[in-house]
């Protein structure tokens, strides 16, 4: 008798645990979840800790109230302006980055010859790093570089062209940077998008022009978002270029060089931690925008061919 009753809960439990486990699985929550512990480490440690501790002694300086270093930043023109000066190279060099990739990428989605190469040429910027690709503009584009010993020797120009050390500088080296990976992710996206949509429509008439209008370019309008998105952060961080090909005391003074010397030469680092704030501030209010806009222009699936 009493072997039945110690044998009762347990299979009443063997009963449960299914029952329990199909409950959990309904909700996504299985054992797999325990692979996404080392990723959710990973994030808390190197990005969610350290970000926490920034804002936290953003609103401890060491002299005047929580807001002071906000208050001395926004009431500073040279501080302040690194807002603008930021801007006004990252978005320029992100949209450029997306509508270059768009045909580029929109062509070679198909199978080619030599697609291969031409492949590996778009995407070897990538391997240069900052340090090299501001080497070579300096050595082209300098007052002594090639591009104006051509310029001078064809006669068109009487002085060298300033294109290093300013805002040109900077933003050359953005776009060269920035566009394989927008390249990149444009065509990934175009790849995903079913090709037996633009045939149906060409089989009813519609040119190559009324076919990517219509049909590619609504599709391929969430893609677009993100990969300005990703493109903007990229260029938004800008820092080396800023100072390698640009003029770092002037008009290339960007928020993380101001953030930088506010933290190694004033020593100042609840100034440096309210700068980066700002910086993701501005960072986050441009994305909201563009993703605002992407889920108006188009909503629905991306046609995959998956």
């Amino acid at each position: 008798m009493s072997l039945t009753v110690e044998r009762v809960p347990g299979e009443a439990r063997q009963a449960q645990d299914p029952g329990l486990r199909h409950r959990l699985a309904e909700r996504g929550i299985d054992r797999q979840l325990l692979l996404l512990v080392p990723a959710v480490l990973f994030v808390v440690l190197l990005f969610l800790y350290p970000f926490l501790y920034g804002l936290q002694l953003s609103f401890a300086p060491d002299e005047g109230g929580p807001l002071a270093s906000y208050q001395a930043f926004f009431s500073d023109p040279y501080q302040s302006g690194t807002i603008w000066i930021t801007l006004k190279l990252a978005l320029p060099a992100a949209l450029i980055n997306v509508l270059a990739s768009v045909p580029i990428a929109y062509r070679m989605r198909g199978s080619f010859r030599g697609k291969r190469l031409l492949t590996i040429i778009l995407v070897v910027p990538i391997t240069l790093g900052t340090v090299l690709t501001a080497q070579g503009l300096l050595n082209y584009l300098g007052p002594a570089g090639w591009f104006n010993k051509i310029l001078m020797t064809l006669g068109l120009i009487d002085d060298p062209v300033r294109l290093v050390n300013n805002y040109w500088g900077v933003f050359f080296s953005l776009v060269i940077t920035g566009f394989p990976f927008a390249f990149l992710l444009i065509l990934s996206y175009l790849s995903g998008i079913d090709p037996t949509l633009e045939r149906a429509a060409a089989t009813l008439g519609a040119d190559w022009r009324q076919r990517f209008r219509h049909i590619t370019l609504p599709l391929l309008a969430p893609g677009l978002a993100t990969t300005f998105c990703l493109a903007f952060v990229l260029a938004f961080s800008v820092f080396p270029s800023a100072v390698l090909v640009g003029n770092p005391a002037g008009e290339t003074r960007v928020l993380a060089l101001a953030a930088y010397q506010a933290a190694y030469e004033q020593y100042d680092y609840s100034l440096a931690s309210a700068i980066a704030m700002v910086m993701g501030a501005v960072e986050l209010i441009v994305i909201g925008v563009v993703l605002l806009w992407r889920s108006r222009l188009y909503t629905g699936s991306t046609g995959g061919k998956g």
